[in-house]
């Protein structure tokens, strides 16, 4: 149902755009997992993305000064997946997220704000070490819901600058796919990750 609401406020927005302003954030990020997946057919125990951090770059267009859409990039983000607390996968993957969001304008340089929208989770070089290092393991794209609150302070002698701080939650489940050298399935299961995403950093709108 969220992810409907979404997609409904995206193609809403896109239909009434109308003149408005760009905005580029720069930021840096922590992706902090927030679940793990048990696998016990094949029991093999329990799989846990770890922290990371990232270059998380965006860009916005505000379409008035409440109603904008926002496109989150990143650099390659280099991911470790541990099993049983110890490192057995190592993936490169993009979170590109956009999000429909509302500001709620002020008389003051504080602007808070909220967004509901969709994710993805690009994955590729899957490396594999220890316990999984004679298995090859691919992960699959996959696509969610994501949901951002935050803020915007800008200093009364800042005409285009400011400084922003937002949490973004991402619904992400990625199947994992575990393969014998001879080509046999040795394991197949949704990896949850469920990832909670903050991130500081400085906006510029032209």
């Amino acid at each position: 149902m969220l992810k409907q609401v979404a997609l409904i406020a995206l193609m809403g927005m896109s239909a009434s755009a109308m003149a408005g302003q760009w905005q580029v954030k720069v930021g840096g990020s922590v992706i902090s997992p927030t679940a793990d997946t048990n696998v016990t057919n094949p029991a093999l125990g329990t799989f846990e993305a770890d922290h990371e951090y990232a270059f998380t770059p965006s860009v916005e267009y505000f379409f008035n000064d409440n109603i904008s859409t926002e496109l989150l990039l990143a650099a390659p983000i280099s991911h470790d997946v541990a099993l049983n607390g110890n490192d057995v996968v190592k993936i490169k993957h993009l979170p590109p997220t956009l999000t429909a969001k509302y500001h709620f304008k002020n008389s003051t340089g504080f602007t808070p704000y909220i967004g509901v929208g969709g994710t993805a989770f690009v994955a590729w070089d899957e490396k594999t070490s220890g316990a999984l290092a004679s298995l090859d393991v691919k992960v699959k794209e996959d696509f969610g819901f994501a949901g951002q609150v935050g803020f915007n302070f800008q200093p009364a002698d800042a005409k285009n600058w400011g400084v922003f701080f937002d949490a973004r939650y991402a619904q992400l489940s990625p199947e994992v796919t575990a393969k014998t050298a001879a080509g046999a399935t040795a394991a197949k299961f949704d990896l949850d990750i469920d990832p909670m995403l903050y991130t500081i950093g400085y906006s510029y709108k032209f």
